[in-house]
């Protein structure tokens, strides 16, 4: 296969599942979604309290983990094809249930379809389309490739966000589930029949100036460890704690920011509340490309570290975005900051761990994500429903960051070791 042919294939790979990850990207509309969900019944509300409305969104991060851990595990035996096409299935399914069995009353039921099928069929799509990616390119584009598949999952709320808005105020919250759920599943379940891995002995076209870095990764890193001699270094749980925070953190802004906006900022609309969604979406999605691109230029340890720096000093001061410009900072800051996390930290798993088994790996590594949704977005929607603000939990994730920010340094000092 000549080089130009294998580029040809690779970009349709690499297309195919950004595409994939856009569809699927539903959970980024959750805060539209949310809103409309705490809104009082005669509004066209189900009356739901914040807690309440934050339950299927926090269950549908654990099983999204649940659900990459599983699906990791099986394509790395059979291929990510049916396993992504399962996924867009279940994402599909989740979602028509969630309207056609739920309503005012029925909470249970949507933490069942959405929180769980959803969220499962989330993790089992998300999670086996980048590894197939990783093999049709070359290593030292590890960073860009993964901020380019995981990008197509942060920008969907640019689609899903006014979307939905527009669903929920024309046809209502049932209606709205159901007709996404019924794109979702024949839109993905297509696209997925596109992910393959490459053929044995394949090897990637190798860009101009490469060679040497590659080799030098190649000679000073571990290659193709197992899932259980994975869990017994160091590094690992270091990345963990790093993840788990992190993650943790910049959930609770992404399914909080129109109510943030709504007790911060006197007097704004619906129309501002998806515009700032879409905004959120836009910095999530240019962090995941642009965050890749910085940890191949600058290392994954160090592009980290950089983040974790940056959420803190955002956390300490959300209080004060009082105004419209002062808000969209700490929106650029959250995006950017998180998307990064999710471009690098695949791409950190492939670079110590190996190729081999990184679905299983990276899926074992994701459950600090899954956990995220428990930490800070539980937290904050119990302190907004007992002070109707969330001062206190911009103050509690300030400090959350410091033991991130100290875990990051260890995990820096545990990597320079191994390279060494």
């Amino acid at each position: 296969m000549q080089d130009h042919e294998k580029q040809s294939k690779a970009n349709i790979i690499l297309i195919a599942g950004l595409l994939f990850n856009l569809t699927i990207g539903v959970l980024y509309a959750w805060s539209v979604i949310k809103k409309k969900l705490i809104a009082d019944i005669d509004l066209g509300g189900w009356g739901w309290t914040s807690t309440e409305a934050g339950l299927p969104y926090t269950v549908a991060i654990g099983c999204f983990s649940i659900g990459l851990l599983v699906g990791g595990k099986i394509q790395d035996k059979i291929g990510p094809r049916w396993v992504v096409t399962t996924g867009g299935a279940f994402v599909g399914l989740g979602l028509f249930f969630a309207g056609f069995l739920g309503g005012a009353d029925n909470v249970p039921a949507v933490v069942m379809s959405f929180g769980i099928l959803t969220g499962l069929g989330l993790g089992l799509g998300y999670g086996c389309v980048s590894p197939p990616a990783y093999k049709w390119f070359h290593p030292s584009k590890k960073g860009i490739v993964s901020g380019l598949i995981v990008g197509g999952f942060g920008i969907a709320a640019l689609i899903y966000s006014p979307l939905a808005t527009y669903l929920l105020n024309s046809v209502g919250i049932a209606q709205t589930f159901m007709t996404l759920g019924a794109g979702v599943f024949i839109i993905s379940t297509l696209l997925a029949q596109l992910i393959k891995n490459p053929p044995p002995g394949y090897v990637p076209p190798q860009p101009v100036g490469a060679a040497a870095q590659a080799a030098a990764a190649a000679a000073a890193t571990p290659v193709d460890m197992t899932s259980g001699e994975v869990m017994r270094t160091k590094r690992f749980w270091l990345m963990f704690v790093v993840f788990l925070i992190s993650a943790s953190i910049g959930l609770m802004i992404i399914g909080n920011i129109t109510k943030i906006a709504e007790i911060q900022i006197v007097g704004l609309g619906p129309a501002i509340f998806a515009i700032l969604v879409s905004f959120l979406a836009i910095t999530n999605t240019f962090g995941r490309v642009l965050g890749g691109l910085m940890s191949d230029k600058i290392g994954r340890v160090n592009a980290l570290f950089v983040v974790t720096m940056l959420q803190m000093l955002n956390m300490v001061g959300f209080y004060f975005y009082q105004s419209i410009p002062a808000l969209c900072v700490g929106i650029v800051l959250v995006g950017f900051c998180y998307g990064t996390l999710l471009s690098v930290f695949p791409a950190l798993t492939a670079d110590l761990f190996g190729l081999t088994n990184l679905g299983s790996n990276y899926g074992i590594l994701f459950l600090a994500w899954g956990l995220s949704g428990v930490g800070a977005p539980l937290m904050a929607d119990y302190i907004y429903d007992t002070t109707g603000a969330f001062t206190t939990a911009y103050i509690i994730c300030a400090c959350m960051l410091v033991v991130a920010a100290f875990a990051n340094f260890l995990l820096k000092k545990d990597v320079d070791a191994l390279l060494k």
